[in-house]
């Protein structure tokens, strides 16, 4: 039965609904919202349901909305009953916006269909209209007066020379910062984008007015605020900066929901348009990680003239929630234009190539860093990821093959190596802890090793896995035979803890307490690099993580990375993925799962479906 324009009676709909629920198409959410708002309708209709029903399932999987132009004329049961269909494109457009529950742009009904022929729950409209606006509006206002003399000449001290022709982007992309109320700066790991914000910051420290500028840091999780925090640390160290200078830049960094402030209820922050933030520059890093919503958030809660820099990885996995902000920011935005290339090359001396102009606005805000100071032209695990980001599957293929178990790459193709490879480990941890060795020392001990799957549940999801690590160690007898919290358990958060001040995604290690007690407690290693301790009776929701997902591993780094693989492909598993997976390593990847899902993966690309790249040329 074809979606068509006359009314259907709800149990019909509400059947044909269950149907999709059934083979795994829907959720009862999108169902229930589905059933509700045709009760709300003008003109309720099958293809009024398939719609909402749709987005709220496609919001779900991450994406911003539902390009009806890619779901109209598709059978929803192939093989099964091919009748059940989504109707014409022009037909299901005209009877969404006659049903009362649909309008355009602009208007206040529950969803929103754009001139694009994409559907929007409206909330997400609102969010992706908000963040256009507000990234065009400071792209285009160019801050306070900048002195480019002294711009000029306080560069030179603080890059190495390069070798003649060859552009130093990093100079570039400081240069930019100091113009723009807005930059984006993206590359992939060891490409010296922390080193880069240490240099903007003391750059922007002795423009006239700037030893008073309030300066904010932030990362989406805590991991990442700590991760930055310490690699901005370690920038002032290596770079040519007095004591005082480096006495003037700030590394103190926060979760963006510590920033904006989150209420009490956990509801909403406290920071927003009308009570903003007390910043003049706030830089953000791992960018990607950042959804709509939370980004259009914080630009409301940004004042205006404030500098926003953002650090991310293009090519890394979008957030785990709807939208992907850098992705779309830095859509055809290879190299600045004309216009931009002479201002730059004339303030840092540097030879630029000027791109066409595209017809992306924020083309002139983002730079991209190219050079790997981390792997060389030669290390394996950097053309292994420059071999992902091409899609050159068999190379990257080769390139993992050609490793032996030592090797800076490795592929196992026995699943069993993953478990008995973890438990090695986690034993390891165990008796570092029985050395006496310092939290801070087992927190290095945790991050050295860790296993990434792509899939939560399932053979190869993280579930089974850690599950597997657990019982191996309890036959082992490294951890006690039935106690959930037990010492040297790794856990990570589930949710967020707003009276606690922790946050989803952040890891601890169960340690007897200090105080000499006994009594188990949980260790927590804060972004200002202080240890928490927390009782296990006020973490309901965390979890065991010998292993994780590669989402949740975003923002962090460790020496040795195991990625496994499931058996049989699934949709999850893209090149954007596996590439996230390999840069978390920093000495050692190994690879264990099947050749073909492998390959498979790196031939699929991640597509959210989004109206944010053409909104950032439509608005300009």
């Amino acid at each position: 039965m074809t979606a068509g324009s006359e009314q259907h009676p709800f149990e019909q709909t509400a059947a044909q609904l269950k149907r999709l629920r059934d083979h795994n198409l829907l959720e009862d959410l999108d169902c229930q919202l589905a059933m509700f708002l045709l009760q709300e309708a003008d003109q309720p209709s099958l293809q009024l349901a398939l719609a909402i029903a749709l987005t709220c399932r496609a919001t779900d999987e991450g994406h911003v909305c539902l390009d009806l132009d890619q779901h109209a004329q598709r059978a929803l049961l192939p093989g099964i009953d091919p009748t059940l269909r989504t109707p014409p494109l022009d037909e299901w457009c005209s009877a969404l916006l006659d049903s009362g529950v649909v309008g355009s742009p602009g208007s206040r009904q529950p969803l929103v269909l754009d001139d694009q022929q994409r559907l929007y729950l409206h909330r997400y409209w609102d969010y992706e209209q908000r963040l256009a606006s507000a990234l065009l509006q400071r792209a285009s206002d160019h801050g306070a007066m900048v002195d480019r003399v002294q711009l000029s000449a306080s560069l030179k001290p603080l890059f190495q020379p390069v070798e003649d022709l060859v552009t130093d982007w990093q100079q570039v992309a400081a240069a930019n910062a100091l113009l723009s109320n807005l930059t984006v700066i993206s590359g992939g790991p060891g490409t010296g984008k922390t080193s880069t914000v240490v240099r903007i910051l003391g750059l922007l420290r002795q423009q006239p007015g700037g030893s008073a500028l309030r300066i904010g840091l932030a990362a989406p999780t805590g991991m990442a605020a700590a991760r930055l925090q310490q690699s901005i640390r370690d920038a002032k160290l290596r770079l040519p900066l007095s004591a005082e200078e480096q006495e003037k830049i700030p590394e103190q960094a926060s979760t963006l929901h510590r920033l904006l402030g989150v209420t009490n209820q956990g509801t909403g922050f406290r920071h927003y348009a009308e009570n903003p933030l007390l910043l003049d520059v706030l830089i953000l890093d791992e960018a990607s990680m950042v959804d709509v919503a939370l980004m259009a958030k914080l630009l409301d809660a940004l004042p205006s003239q404030a500098r926003l820099i953002l650090l991310g990885d293009r090519d890394q996995l979008a957030s785990v929630e709807a939208g992907a902000v850098l992705g779309d920011i830095c859509a055809g935005c290879e190299g600045p234009s004309a216009e931009s290339a002479a201002t730059l090359a004339q303030i840092t001396g540097q030879p630029i190539e000027p791109l066409p102009r595209s017809d992306n606005s924020l083309q002139d805000r983002v730079v991209l860093l190219h050079h790997s100071y981390r792997f060389s032209a030669e290390s394996p695990i950097g053309c292994l990821a420059s071999a992902i980001n091409r899609a050159e599957a068999d190379q990257a293929i080769h390139l993992i093959q050609q490793g032996t178990p030592e090797d800076e790459l490795t592929w196992l193709a026995d699943e069993a190596e993953t478990l008995a490879l973890g438990a090695a480990h986690f034993a390891q941890l165990g008796q570092a802890i029985e050395r006496g060795d310092s939290v801070e020392a087992l927190f290095e001990q945790l991050h050295a090793f860790r296993i990434l799957a792509a899939l939560r549940e399932g053979p190869a999801g993280v579930i089974q896995l850690n599950q597997g690590i657990t019982g191996r160690l309890r036959a082992q007898g490294v951890i006690p035979q039935q106690a959930s919290w037990y010492v040297g358990r790794p856990v990570m958060l589930t949710r967020n803890d707003y009276q606690l001040n922790l946050y989803n995604g952040e890891t601890g290690i169960v340690l007897p307490h200090p105080d000499g007690s006994g009594e188990l407690s949980v260790a927590f290693n804060g972004a200002d690099g202080a240890i928490r301790w927390v009782s296990p009776s006020r973490l309901p929701y965390c979890e065991t993580v010998y292993a994780l997902t590669v989402h949740k591993s975003q923002g962090s780094e460790f020496q040795r990375v195991l990625f496994h693989l499931p058996k049989q492909d699934s949709p999850v598993l893209c090149r954007e993925l596996v590439y996230t997976a390999v840069t978390r390593a920093k000495q050692r990847f190994i690879l264990v799962g099947p050749e073909t899902v492998f390959k498979t993966a790196l031939l699929r690309g991640m597509q959210r479906q989004s109206g944010l790249s053409d909104r950032l040329k439509r608005l300009s």
